[in-house]
Formats: C-alpha cells, structure tokens, sequence
C-alpha cells in the first residue's frame, strides 16, 4: 500500500461502486420500499453500459499479478515483502468474487451459486482485506490503517447481513456508504503519507525498497515525537470531516432522489424493475388461489 498510485487505483475501485450502488438502491428502494432486494451488481442496460464490471475483470487479475512480481522480486524489508504477497492474494480474490456476480447475473444462478452465496462470499472478502491491511505497520501508517479496517469491518458485516437479509436497505446503504467512505480515505491516505506537497510536518515516507532495520516496520518516519503525535491527531481529525462529508453526501443523495422521481438511478427504471414488479404480480395470483383451496 505504500505509494500514491496504489491509494489512487483503489480510490478508484471503491469510490465509483460506491456511488452507483448508494444512486441505484436508493432509487429502487424509494420506487417500491416494500419490493427492495439489494443486488450483487447494478446492472444497466444495455449490457455494454456496464464498462466499469468488465474494468475490473481485467485490471484486478493485472494488478494481483503485478504485486505478486515484487513479491518475488523484493529483496528489502520482509514485512514489506510479505505486504505484497499478501495484497496479491486480497486481489485475486476480489477479482473471483467479480467472476461470480458476473456469471450469477449473466449466465444464470444454481442451487449453489445463489445473490446469498455471493454477497457472503463478498463479506469473507472483506474481510481477508481487513486482515492484511497494515499488516506489521506501526505509527502514524498503523494508525490510519487501523481506522481503515473499521470500514472494511462495515462492509464485510454489511454483506454478511445481506446474503441474509437481502431486503435490509439499511445494510445496503451502510454498504454504498462504506465503499465510498473506504475510496475517499484511501486517497486522503495516499496524499497525506507518501507525497511531499501534502505530507505531514515532519514526517516523511519511507520507501519500502530501503533496507531498513529489523525491528522498523513503518511507513511514515517522523524526526519528533511530537510530530508524529500530531500528525496522528491530524489523520483523526480528518477521518471525522471525511465521515461527516460522506454522511451528508449519502443522506443528500437519498434526499433529492426522494423529492425527484425523474434523478432516479438506473435500474429503478430500468428491466430488472419490471422483472421485479412482474414476479411480484404472480406472487399476488397464486396467494388467492392458496386462499380458496
């Protein structure tokens, strides 16, 4: 995780689901509360329109194979050569759970691979991801990592409830928000440890390709204690404002949706509405048949 580039590719990843997840369920939700069944994916359509699912499927295996590279060619600090390897597998597994909803919602689910499986597939995902972020990192990088894997541990409990709750919109909405939450964090991590024109006063990154001693596993090295305590009360201070922000950018998306029926998202229009609305209509046929026999 220690470079700007790896914050940003995944600010990239998490921010934009994020938002079109928060856009799409709120539409759905607001359409019909008691039809809401929270989806793998939002799809669109047509199919082509879903550029960002067919993204991943090819730069998530780049990337894990990538990290698996310097894995093998690192020869610095072990932490950090493990870090890769490490990362290498969080990837390839969250490239697999990308397979799965794609093959679930377009080729057709079984017995097996139901939206119930995947979405705890997802929350075991998330939570390889929390158990390998800042992995033997200490400082002012261990402490932001570790506000970090508060909101990897929300969006693992978010699927998990899910894959059993698939109507809970609440979980849905703690979902979208903790990926955005997750895209704009990690960006403002990127920015403020391993850059200099927004780095933290006395403290400076620590490339991971130095040798370093033994017993330094740090990211950010800070000349002072009381730098690093306060960069550290700095970093917290800015979680609060980014989780401020992304609360009011949720509650005011799902506001405006609900005043506006025309800035409704996606497939709150679209052909899994009417899928929906239809099941829904044959589910309203059998129950008077029920009744009489």
């Amino acid at each position: 995780m220690a470079s700007l580039a790896t914050h940003f590719s995944a600010f990239v990843l998490f921010f934009p689901i994020g938002i079109r997840r928060l856009l799409s369920s709120s539409s759905m939700y607001l359409h019909n509360p008691s039809q809401f069944r929270s989806k793998l994916w939002y799809f669109s359509d047509p199919k082509w329109k879903n550029l960002d699912l067919y993204a991943l499927l090819v730069a998530l295996p780049i990337a894990s194979f990538s990290e698996l590279f310097l894995f093998f060619s690192f020869s610095g600090h072990p932490t950090y050569r493990f870090s890769f390897f490490q990362q290498s597998l969080t990837l390839l597994a969250f490239w697999v759970l990308v397979i799965l909803i794609f093959v679930r919602d377009y080729v057709g689910g079984t017995l097996l691979l139901n939206e119930s499986f995947v979405f705890l597939f997802g929350g075991v995902v998330f939570l390889l991801e929390y158990s390998v972020i800042g992995k033997g990192v200490s400082g002012i990088a261990g402490a932001v990592y570790g506000l970090l894997s508060g909101l990897t541990l929300m969006c693992a409990f978010s699927c998990i409830y899910l894959s059993v709750m698939p109507c809970a919109f609440f979980a849905e909405f703690f979902l979208s928000s903790g990926m955005v939450f997750k895209g704009t964090w990690l960006l403002q991590v990127g920015f403020s440890l391993y850059t200099d024109a927004f780095g933290l006063n006395g403290c400076q990154n620590v490339s991971p390709f130095l040798a370093l001693p033994q017993n330094e596993d740090v990211d950010v090295h800070c000349d002072l204690v009381e730098d690093s305590l306060r960069g550290a009360a700095l970093m917290q201070f800015l979680f609060s404002v980014h989780a401020i922000l992304v609360l009011v950018l949720a509650v005011g998306v799902f506001g405006v949706l609900a005043s506006n029926r025309n800035l409704r998202y996606g497939e709150a229009r679209g052909p899994l509405l009417a899928e929906i609305e239809s099941a829904s209509l044959r589910m309203r046929g059998v129950l008077p048949e029920l009744e009489m026999e």
